[in-house]
């Protein structure tokens, strides 16, 4: 009995030990890195905190829309388009707008572009009279100076009567 119980005593201690060893065997440098990436990973952030836009009205048939972008994020000025829709989901009528000058970069999904940052205004001129339930269909689409690009997008906003 002694022997054995001194046999599962060491076999024990082996068994112990081996996770111990293992451990020192890992490179420690790719440890630290690996923790430190996934500590650092980006994470998107919703659209209303990304893009948050609102509508004014100036005047009769007058509107500007105000973005302002969380820092970091950028919109592309090609991707901007707005019209009058009688009702929602309705056909589209035209819009006067003249969209302002941006930045010009080099963006990694579509090579030399203009983008808007902070702040953007754009004053909008209905081409016709809007029925009680007309609103704007606003078109855009941004990213995040860290890789993340946000699908294109498409809003009505109700014009109030």
């Amino acid at each position: 009995m002694n022997m054995r119980n001194t046999l599962t005593t060491l076999f024990t201690l082996c068994l112990l030990g081996l996770p111990l060893t293992a451990w020192s065997q890992l490179d420690r440098n790719s440890i630290t890195s690996l923790t430190q990436e996934n500590q650092q990973q980006m994470v998107p952030l919703s659209l209303k905190e990304a893009f948050p836009y609102y509508v004014s009205e100036l005047s009769p048939g007058k509107y500007r829309i105000n973005w302002v972008l969380a820092q970091g994020h950028y919109l592309y000025r090609h991707a901007l388009q707005f019209s009058l829709l009688q009702t929602e989901g309705g056909d589209s009528l035209p819009v006067n707008y003249e969209l302002p000058d941006g930045v010009q970069k080099t963006d990694q999904f579509f090579g030399q572009i203009e983008a808007y940052y902070n702040l953007l205004s754009i004053d909008l001129n209905l081409t016709t009279v809007p029925e009680p339930e007309a609103g704007l269909m606003i078109q855009y689409q941004g990213c995040a100076e860290w890789g993340f690009c946000y699908p294109p997008q498409r809003a009505f906003f109700k014009l109030l009567p």
